[in-house]
């Protein structure tokens, strides 16, 4: 029997809740389920943008707090670091939360969520202000991090297989826009009011962030059937893969957030760059990087996750010797162009990453199934051990935004360069190619090696 759309209602009458959902079936998405699953992910889009927004606010709010403030470069990363380590921390209970209140409950929530760290900011943003009392209000705007594990966890359930991956890169693109346009949004601020009028950016944030709950709660819905599979996520804990890459989404994503809070703090503490003229190239390097993100699962596609990931470490580590070179030469130009294609490297690396998770889990089914395993079995496992990855490893790759900025504090307290972390992050970048080279590329053509396939016990 075709199910219509009367047969998507749940049998309580609960508005919103979706009790049948089979994106699968042919004739069940072309007749019912892709108009549904595309409205949620667009209005999906729109809230995780904002919460990318706040996430990254103090990145902008920074640009405001001149002499006046009594803050060193030190402080003013250390208040950069703090939501980025909130946010980290907050991305597995937010993956949870969907199949615990619902994928459009939880997108209501975790939006009005931001309403406590934007109305906290437009409070604290004084002269005079301790800095305990920003690093509260910092802290908390990490919860806009967590939207974005909230967000793809809901939609990855609305779309098929051979949907998702544009659906999730729509999703994570849109989300990463974010950045860009708060900071984009600053500079006209700073460009036009000067640096004494920080709270017309909540101004403006604050309605957005009601409109954005409001839109959630009249035009998203619940699956009813998504749950949380405990068993995929103790199963993928004791697979190495998990672990290696998680390390590499470190160098990935965790580049992209980490250099999104710093680069304009880099550019005023090292070259001397005022508030204008910082803000006038620090949004160029997110903006971009967004963009490339696509991109990245794009190359992916056409020639493997694995030997996109690897070119992207390599290109990020050349970059990262420029950097050097530049910072040591005071080249501002040098610098600020390869800043700008690191952060598009950045995006590439996130989007052939993300693809390769998926792929490592499909190689190890068809091995299974080639040694006897049941197909369909092996398969929906596999799905399964991949969802659970994407939302361990993004929570754990955002980590690396923290590290970034924890180095450039150290680095400038002990030099007041930002060398010394380059030079840190150089050895990073060097230890994730190497890594991709000898587990995902030694001795294979394959995107999954047979040597990677034997670190997790199957033998291809």
């Amino acid at each position: 029997m075709r199910t219509t759309a009367s047969d998507t209602t749940a049998p309580s009458g609960r508005k919103h809740w979706i009790a049948h959902w089979e994106p699968e079936n042919e004739s069940f998405w072309e007749s019912t389920g892709k108009k549904i699953a595309n409205r949620n992910l667009w209005f999906s889009i729109f809230s995780e943008h904002i919460g990318f927004s706040i996430w990254t606010l103090w990145s902008v709010m920074v640009l405001f707090m001149g002499p006046q403030y009594g803050f060193s470069a030190a402080d003013k990363f250390l208040l950069t670091s703090t939501p980025t380590l909130v946010g980290a921390l907050a991305r597995l209970p937010y993956s949870w939360a969907v199949a615990k209140f619902g994928g459009r409950n939880w997108t209501i929530v975790s939006a009005l969520l931001l309403l406590i760290p934007s109305i906290g900011a437009a409070i604290v943003m004084e002269p005079g202000t301790p800095l305990w009392s920003f690093l509260i209000v910092a802290a908390l705007g990490g919860v806009g991090g967590g939207n974005f594990a909230s967000s793809m966890t809901n939609i990855n359930a609305f779309f098929p297989e051979k949907a998702k991956g544009m659906a999730l890169g729509l999703n994570a693109g849109g989300g990463n826009l974010g950045v860009a346009v708060i900071q984009l949004l600053g500079l006209l601020i700073v460009a036009t009011a000067g640096t004494g009028a920080p709270r017309i950016i909540l101004y403006i944030y604050i309605p957005l962030i009601v409109v954005a709950a409001l839109c959630s709660a009249l035009f998203m819905d619940n699956i009813a059937s998504v749950t949380n599979d405990k068993k995929a996520m103790r199963e993928i804990i004791g697979d190495a893969h998990t672990w290696v890459m998680s390390f590499l989404y470190i160098g990935t994503f965790g580049s992209f957030i980490g250099y999104s809070f710093a680069f304009g703090l880099v550019l005023q503490n090292q070259f001397g760059r005022t508030p204008l003229q910082a803000a006038a190239v620090t949004f160029l390097g997110p903006l971009l990087g967004s963009f490339s993100r696509p991109a990245g699962g794009w190359l992916a596609d056409k020639l493997g996750g694995s030997r996109v990931t690897f070119t992207t470490f390599v290109g990020m580590a050349a970059m990262t010797v420029i950097l050097i070179i530049a910072s040591n030469t005071q080249s501002l130009a040098l610098f600020t162009t390869a800043f700008i294609v690191l952060f598009v490297l950045t995006g590439v690396g996130n989007g052939s990453t993300y693809k390769s998770i998926p792929a490592i889990f499909r190689t190890k089914a068809k091995a299974a199934i080639a040694a006897g395993a049941d197909e369909a079995a092996e398969l929906l496992k596999a799905r399964k051990r991949s969802g659970a990855l994407i939302g361990l490893a993004g929570a754990i790759g955002a980590l690396g935004g923290l590290f970034i900025n924890l180095a450039f504090r150290q680095s400038f307290l002990d030099t007041k360069s930002g060398v010394p972390a380059f030079v840190g992050f150089l050895v990073f970048y060097g230890i994730c190619f190497v890594l991709t080279w000898a587990v995902y590329l030694r001795n294979s053509d394959a995107l999954v090696s047979e040597r990677g396939l034997a670190l997790a016990g199957v033998r291809v």
